[in-house]
């Protein structure tokens, strides 16, 4: 009679059904001793479960709110024992596992390895790589710095801009309508959560696909794929195959620990990334960039007119993902070696020359739109001599709080922001504390500035931009609705005295 132990193994494999998989010749290389190439999807799941342990390490420090995660990242690197080592571990290993699934999919790619009968292993895939890309975003907010706040305002404007639902988007980005605690906790959820489940569930479909479609097999110019007779083929080579659980096995197992060893000594090395300054969107010369697997599209942001940015933001990242979603089922057939495959190898080749030159070009680019004036710059003489006091309290407020870092007026100042001359005829005093308290995350790049400025400043600041306005044009009128009508500061004033406002 079996133990106990082994009946229960059975019982659990009469249900689950491993072993019929694994009874399969599948696991095997259908072409002999598999080579090198094969070794980088296995760094990429070892480099993920690095993440996974760091990761649980982090959690177990870092406090989610906006008023204390810096403060808790800076305990990590400070206070807390080997703590800024396994922040670095984390930041190290991620980057690492970026780079060892784009060489993956790349290696994939010249191979031909997406061709029938492998078109929805390469479709998950992508999706793996499209949650990675998203872990890396992701994991740079919570480092809740300089470069996280105006990241996260940057990418609520891009999503503001999605026709019909982009202020659903934003919502349920911010949870609210300022950048926050409830930002920062959405965040948290989706890094330490919603992605990880996400990448988890795909790459067991993916290795699920592996082991039913087999392991595929070494180019050879020359030998087509015909989904006609391509089973029936590979089911031969298998009986002359080499066991994944020998030759291929001991060259996952020492590429992977190269590249455990490279990331820890980064991590040992060079340390942890950040925090650079803490969120504060008043800081003179922010100039915030994103971590290295975004800096192309930064730059290309940058570098390109204003009118194609819309374009860049909500279409061409589409293009791409349907691009590499369509590949399998553009060419799931015929020639695989990359000799055979001028065109894709040429396509590699421009690719990865555009990503690296765009990616330097975005550690110097400006930020989009173009900055090239500061707060030091001179307010207008003139505007300086017909300013009554409160006013002149209001623009020192605006020159020392850096708002021309964004904002021209008359034409001098930054290009972030629209130039606020005439601001005074388009908005009125609440209308103008609305918008610098809690700032445009719904179709703008402007923050909130609610939390940077207290209320006298932010009252003599309204008073001094409603006063930019041409002599011949009045102060904008509040929209009124029936049965109501918005009071100014003076009436408010005048109602608290007694007098009556119908």
């Amino acid at each position: 009679m079996a133990s106990w132990p082994k009946r229960a193994l059975e019982w659990i494999d009469s249900r689950l059904g491993f072993s019929a998989v694994l009874e399969h010749p599948i696991p095997k290389s259908a072409s002999g001793p598999m080579g090198w190439w094969y070794v980088f999807g296995s760094a990429s799941m070892t480099l993920l479960f690095l993440q996974i342990l760091s990761g649980i390490g982090l959690v177990m420090v870092y406090v989610p709110t906006a008023r204390d995660a810096y403060d808790s990242l800076l305990y990590l690197n400070y206070e807390q024992p080997m703590g800024w080592f396994i922040r670095a571990l984390h930041f190290w290993s991620g980057s690492g596992m970026v780079v060892m699934v784009l060489i993956h999919m790349t290696q994939v790619f010249l191979h031909g390895s997406f061709k029938f009968p492998r078109e929805l292993t390469w479709v998950l895939g992508v999706f793996l790589f499209l949650f990675t890309l998203g872990l890396a975003f992701s994991g740079q907010v919570l480092r809740w710095d300089t470069d996280a706040y105006w990241g996260v305002g940057v990418g609520a404007a891009m999503a503001g801009r999605v026709p019909v639902i982009g202020p659903i988007i934003v919502q349920l980005l911010l949870g609210g309508e300022i950048i926050g605690s409830s930002t920062l906790a959405r965040f948290f959820a989706l890094h330490v959560f919603v992605l990880p489940g996400l990448l988890l569930m795909t790459l067991a479909l993916h290795l699920w696909l592996v082991l039913k479609q087999g392991i595929s097999e070494a180019p050879e110019p020359g030998k087509e794929v015909d989904p006609a007779t391509y089973h029936a083929e590979y089911e031969e080579k298998l009986k002359d195959g080499e066991p994944f659980l020998g030759d291929a096995t001991w060259k996952d197992a020492i590429f992977s620990s190269l590249v455990v060893i490279v990331v820890v000594s980064l991590a040992a090395v060079v340390g942890p990334m950040g925090p650079s300054d803490p969120p504060d969107p008043t800081l003179s010369g922010a100039n915030p960039r994103p971590d290295w697997p975004f800096l192309w599209l930064f730059a290309l942001l940058s570098l390109s007119p204003p009118e194609y940015e819309t374009f860049i933001i909500l279409v061409f990242p589409l293009v791409l993902v349907a691009s590499l979603l369509s590949v399998p089922f553009i060419s799931n057939r015929g020639e695989r070696a990359p000799s055979k495959r001028p065109a894709a190898v040429l396509l590699v080749v421009v690719l990865y020359s555009l990503f690296g030159v765009l990616t330097y070009l975005g550690h110097t680019a400006d930020w989009s739109p173009i900055m090239d004036a500061w707060g030091s710059d001179p307010m207008p003489v003139a505007m300086v001599e017909r300013s009554s006091p409160i006013e002149l309290q209001g623009m020192l407020v605006f020159q020392n709080k850096n708002c021309r870092n964004c904002h021209a007026i008359d034409g001098i100042g930054g290009r972030r922001g629209p130039d606020l001359n005439g601001v005074g005829a388009r908005l009125t005093i609440e209308q103008l504390i609305d918008q610098v308290s809690n700032g445009t995350p719904g179709g703008g790049n402007m923050p909130a500035y609610g939390k940077q400025i207290n209320p006298a400043e932010m009252e003599v600041l309204s008073t001094f931009l409603a006063s930019l306005r041409t002599k011949d044009v009045g102060p904008a009128k509040p929209h009124l609705t029936p049965g109501k009508m918005i009071l100014t500061p003076t009436e408010k004033e005048s109602s608290k005295d007694g007098s009556e406002t119908n």
